[in-house]
């Protein structure tokens, strides 16, 4: 079957779904109306590129007709300027095809928990996760994702840990990149020197399942609930409101003290246990599959040193692309988008090479 034979059938199926979608029905049955919703989504710029592509390759053709038997001067002029136009576009929109056609990874739909950790450095770490914190938050916003606190862990200065997650569309898509090690080097508020320090965090972006496709075995979950205290272990509740939760097969230990209420403690630590549960299925099928193919972007390992800040020189490298910017005041800001953009096209880059060896 060639590509174009492929792309036609593409096309009849996003025109089935088409058809299902006018179905009043559809409405009724959330799950497949879901389904029919998504794939069709998935599809529609690629068909819309392919149907672009064939007018193109049309109006060449057109052209070049014009050419060979027109005998009025201004009109064979006007289909030379077609011509060169319409050969420069086709090939861009033949790369678009192939870009489009490339395999999609199942995960790139979801909603993501972020998880943000202090790693070397002590303050200055704590300082740092909640500098990154906020640049998530302003580039979340640009984006159009909604956030939602899901716990923190204060320390004397900054954040020791935070934990939030991610909704809108094709979050993971956007945000997988960002696991791994993060480091900064800088002056910090603490140092009367004024020696750079190197300090690291950690960015763990972990993808939320749906309900169908994994299923939390309550019978596998240890509940146990106690008094939560605050900094310096004095006592911030009078209640048993906290909560931990312990996956027993892999020993995965969860505890959330954030809110005064125990119903809401246990809601959110088990939405975090599901989460690094799924997470860690989805990272062991990674390393299997992983033995077939080298993915030159990074595995996004937590333990991978990824990105550097360097602040005396206003420099923010990713060490896995050898990509280095010198806007970094605006990237703590938010503004890591280039970065994000360049790190997928370098990404989809490898994977067109792959198909090509």
């Amino acid at each position: 079957m060639s590509i174009y034979d492929k792309l036609d059938k593409v096309v009849r199926r996003f025109d089935e779904l088409t058809e299902k979608m006018g179905d009043p029905s559809l409405y009724d049955r959330q799950s497949e109306y879901k389904a029919v919703t998504t794939e069709r989504s998935n599809l529609e710029a690629l068909v819309a590129a392919y149907k672009e592509y064939k007018k193109a390759k049309e109006d060449l053709q057109g052209a070049k007709d014009i050419l060979q038997n027109e005998k009025d001067e201004m009109m064979r002029e006007m289909a030379k300027e077609d011509m060169s136009n319409l050969e420069k576009q086709i090939p861009e929109l033949e790369q678009k095809l192939k870009l489009l056609l490339l395999p999609k990874d199942p995960l790139d739909d979801k909603n993501v928990i972020v998880e943000i950790r202090a790693g070397a450095g002590g303050d200055e770490a704590s300082i740092f996760v909640a500098d990154v914190y906020r640049m998530y938050q302003n580039y979340f916003r640009t984006l159009g994702f909604k956030m939602e606190p899901i716990s923190m862990s204060e320390g004397d200065r900054g954040i020791k840990e935070v934990i939030f997650s991610v909704t809108g569309e094709k979050v993971f898509s956007k945000l997988k990149f960002e696991s791994g090690v993060h480091r900064v080097q800088r002056v910090p508020e603490t140092e009367a020197q004024g020696r750079v320090h190197t300090s690291t965090i950690t960015v763990a972006v972990l993808p939320e399942p749906e309900e169908v496709e994994f299923e939390l075995n309550m019978n596998e979950v240890k509940i146990e609930v106690f008094r939560a205290s605050g900094a310096g272990g004095q006592s911030v509740n009078t209640t048993d409101s906290a909560v931990r939760a312990t996956h027993i097969p892999t020993g995965t230990v969860v505890v959330n003290m954030d809110q005064k209420s125990q119903i809401k403690n246990k809601e959110k630590a088990l939405k975090i246990l599901r989460t690094r549960i799924y997470d860690n299925m989805v990272r062991e099928q990674h390393a299997k599959e992983a033995k077939a193919r080298k993915d030159q972007v990074g595995t996004g390992d937590r333990s991978e040193r990824i990105r550097t800040y360097n602040f005396p020189q206003g420099r923010l490298t990713d060490h896995r692309i050898g990509l280095t910017i010198y806007t970094l005041d605006r990237a703590i800001n938010g503004e890591i988008g280039e970065v994000s953009d360049a790190l997928i096209a370098h990404h989809q880059a490898e994977l067109l090479k792959g198909q090509e060896d």
